[in-house]
Formats: structure tokens, sequence, C-alpha cells
């Protein structure tokens, strides 16, 4: 695989082309600003012909048969596995997370294609229902729903895009995906390539690198769209729920996030502090289902807080390429900014800090509030920063209150030493999914992923993202001489 540096190029009907913009944009390394590669952008008339050629290759890729599909999604893995180290320094150096976060991400994306072998003959299979008719024979076929606008954000983004273009392909869609120009290589590049080494036919899988400046929300209205997946703020969600609405287009959107740790009054405080520290600080806080709002029972508030602290100020800081780094940089100056509003605006409310971090270059090492109120804007914000807030509870079933006090609902977490008790408080918190005696940054491919109020609409997973991304067709056959009463 040749050197990242040549990877600024979009992939557009099975080729790679320059941006026509004058416009270009520096890729950079967010540890310590490098240019990973300069790339110039791709115009709105360039994604108008993205949309061309996916509309037609589409076409001829829903009449492809399950053989042709699984050997392109098993090609496609096979070339990440084969270059896994280089792929892995790039997820390291464009989106700043650690060795671990890449490794995790890798795999993640790996297990995405595979689940994807497991149903792309969905849309092959013919089911046959009753009918009350007389001699009429009813068939129900799945089948593609057509072009996918993908747009992906720039946390995790190998697996968050291959989560929307592996199941597109599998089940006889093209995509027109957009990755968030941060991290262009990692979030379009890669898995572009990795379909072109695959043998994809050209215009099934089209990779634009540009911006909102340049195209607008043509990735929203183009009328070859017929699906939008979309994973990032609750804000965009929404304006592209809002014109999705109007063009009665269908969405996939995963949102923000306002995870609650909880730990009830019968929890191991030791094993809640691990998960919590991991389920905190993993990618300096940069996940949609990170724990926000650390919610402990006051009788095990202070040895929570006492422990908890003491770990977070000795997580090690620094370079991600250093196997022992966890705390790595956050992506951008404007995280970096809004990280630092927040700590400041949380200090002038009066909430306790008990351990001050400090800014170093791109780093922001560990901040943690306690005895936050739960309605304080620091409990009420998605934090996307290496901050832990710590609430306490005086009953359970206070804490499960307090972890229903917002206006998102993607993850949450339970630790308690009840299982039984676990579960059925599980089913309380108006979230998407509720992880017990874990912490919330969980993800697989044959679970429904997706979150609750604010936090998005939809679920990926097999089979879930099968009714996603097709589209049901009834097929009627009279057998015999039907009587009409006129």
């Amino acid at each position: 695989m040749e050197r990242y540096e040549q990877w600024n190029q979009s992939f557009i009907n099975g080729e790679w082309v320059e941006g026509e913009s004058s416009r270009t944009y520096d890729i950079l390394n967010p540890y310590d600003n490098s240019v990973i590669t300069s790339v110039r952008l791709a115009t709105v008339q360039q994604l108008h012909e993205a949309f061309e050629v996916a509309n037609e290759a589409q076409k001829a890729w829903a009449r492809s048969s399950v053989e042709e599909r699984k050997e392109v999604l098993r090609k496609a893995a096979e070339y990440l596995q084969a270059n896994r180290e280089a792929i892995i320094d790039v997820i390291v150096r464009e989106t700043g997370g650690t060795l671990l976060k890449a490794n995790v991400e890798f795999q993640l994306a790996i297990e995405i294609l595979e689940e994807a072998l497991r149903y792309a003959d969905e849309i092959q299979t013919v089911r046959e229902v009753p009918s009350n008719i007389e001699g009429k024979v009813n068939y129900i076929y799945r089948l593609p729903l057509g072009v996918i606008s993908s747009i992906s954000p720039f946390n995790f983004p190998l697996n968050l895009s291959m989560r929307t273009i592996a199941p597109a392909i599998a089940l006889g869609n093209s995509v027109v995906h957009k990755p968030d120009i941060q991290v262009g290589l990692t979030g379009g590049v890669i898995i572009a390539k990795a379909f072109e080494h695959a043998g994809l036919p050209k215009g099934v899988l089209n990779v634009i690198l540009t911006d909102i400046e340049e195209i607008g929300d043509e990735m929203l209205t183009n009328r070859h769209a017929r699906l939008i997946s979309f994973t990032g703020s609750t804000a965009v969600g929404k304006h592209i729920g809002e014109i999705a609405g109007r063009q009665l287009k269908r969405v996939a959107l995963e949102l923000g996030g306002n995870s609650p740790f909880v730990v009830l009054s019968d929890a191991d405080v030791d094993r809640a502090v691990d998960a919590a520290i991991f389920g905190k600080f993993i990618h300096q806080g940069q996940i949609c289902m990170i724990i926000n709002r650390i919610i402990v029972h006051e009788s095990k508030y202070n040895e929570f807080v006492e422990k908890f602290v003491e770990r977070a100020k000795s997580l090690p800081y620094g370079d991600p390429r250093d196997p022992h780094t966890v705390i790595g940089p956050l992506i951008n100056e404007k995280q970096m900014e809004k990280a630092l509003r927040m700590i400041e605006e949380a200090k002038r409310e009066g909430i306790t800090i008990a351990l001050e971090g400090k800014r170093i270059g791109n780093i922001l090492t560990p901040y943690v509030f306690i005895d936050a109120d739960p309605s304080s804007k620091l409990a009420q914000t998605e934090l996307f920063a290496p901050i832990a807030t710590i609430i306490k509870a005086k009953t359970d079933e206070e804490a499960i209150a307090i972890a229903n006090n917002t206006e998102y609902g993607l993850s949450s977490a339970i630790f308690t030493s009840d299982l039984t008790k676990g579960r059925e408080l599980a089913l309380q918190i108006d979230s998407g999914m509720t992880h017990i005696n874990d912490q919330t940054v969980n993800d697989a491919p044959n679970i429904p992923f997706g979150g609750n109020k604010a936090s998005g609409l939809g679920r990926f997973g097999n089979p879930w993202v099968v009714e996603e991304f097709t589209v049901a067709k009834w097929v009627s056959v009279q057998t015999r001489e039907r009587t009409y009463p006129f």
C-alpha cells in the first residue's frame, strides 16, 4: 500500500480524481499539527456526477448474485487485514487516537464486513404469505433501496463509515460517501481502496473529499439519494431530518449522547471505577457513547470519587503512537476551546473540582468535577472531552431518574450486584442501549445499535440494518379466475 501522502483524491465512478475546487484543505495530525496530506476539494458539480453514476451503477449491482457481493466483501476485508499495520498508523496520525483506540476501530470495521456476509442473501429471499382470496398467492420480496447518501464523523471514521457502506453494498445498494474532511483518509480513502481492490464495479461506491462550504446540502437534497445515513451531532441531525422529511427520504441518524453511568447502592466500587475510567477516557472522551455523567449512590459516593480521581490522575498522556499513552490530543482547536469554555463555566457555577487537568499542546489531561447538579449545564452537555462529571444520588430510584434527566438517550450503564434488579432497572432507562456491570462504550455488528430521543432514529446491526437499507415489495399472483362484485 502506497504512502498516505498520496491519498488525497476523491473516488468517483471507479477513478481517483482531483478535486476541481480552487480551495485546498490540509489534513493535520492533531498531536503536532503537522500536515499529513493536502486535498484539493471536490465541487458540488463533482458530487452531482457521483450521484448520477451511483444511480446508474446501482441498477446493475442490484442484479448481482449473492456470491458476487460476498466475494467483494471478503476481498475488501482481506485488503484491510493485509495492510493492517499501515492503516493503524493512519488512524493514529489522522484521528489522534491511541494505538489501543486504533486497533479497536480497525477490528470493528472488520467485524462489520464479516457480519455483512451473513445477510448479503436477504435481497434474494422470497417469502410466501397466505391470502384470504381464493387462488391468490402472495410473495414478499426484499429489494435494494437504491442510492445511499453516507456522512461520517471525525472520531471513529473507519468503522462508522463502514457501518453504512458495507451493509449498503451487501444489500445491492450504491453509496455516495462523504467522510469528515479532517479524517478523509481513514473515513473514506482507505475504504475506497479496499473496495477498489475487491473488484467492486465502478460507481457502486463513490467517496467525496470536500466540505459543506463547497457542497451545501447536496448530500441531503440530491434526487437520487433514497436514504441519508448520518453519524454526528444532534443539531446537524435535526437539520437532516427536517430536509429529509420534506422530501420523504429515509434517514438513519446516530446522534449525540449524554450517557449515564449509574453506580447503585450494592455495586462493587472497584469494578465500577475500572469500567468508568475506561468508558470516560477512551479516545479522550470523543465518542458519542462515552460516559458523560457518573451517578453514584450516596453510600458509595466518597469511596468511588476517591478511587476514580486517583486513577484519572495517573493516566499516561502524550504521543498517541506511544503504546502506553491513554490520553492523546483532541481533534482540533475548536474542540479544545469548547472543552476549556465548559470547564470555566462549570467553575463559575461553583461546581466542585476534584481533579484539575491542564492543557499541554493539543492534549487536555483529565478533569473531574464532583457534586454536580443534575440540571447544570455541565451535566446536560455532551462534553466530547476528558472531563468527568460525578453526581450524587440519595437512592437507587433517584439515580435512575437522574439518568433519564436528559434530552439524549443513546447508551447507559448500571453497576449492581443484583443482576435481576439490574435488568429491571435497565428497562427503565430511556436509551437505546444499557450495559449492566460494564461501561457505556460497546458496539457489535449483530446488535440493534442506535438511540432514543435526541440521540437518533433507526438502528444499525444485523438484522435491523437490513430493514433500514432495503424496501419490501408485495407481488401477488392470482392463480384462479377471481369473481368481482361488479
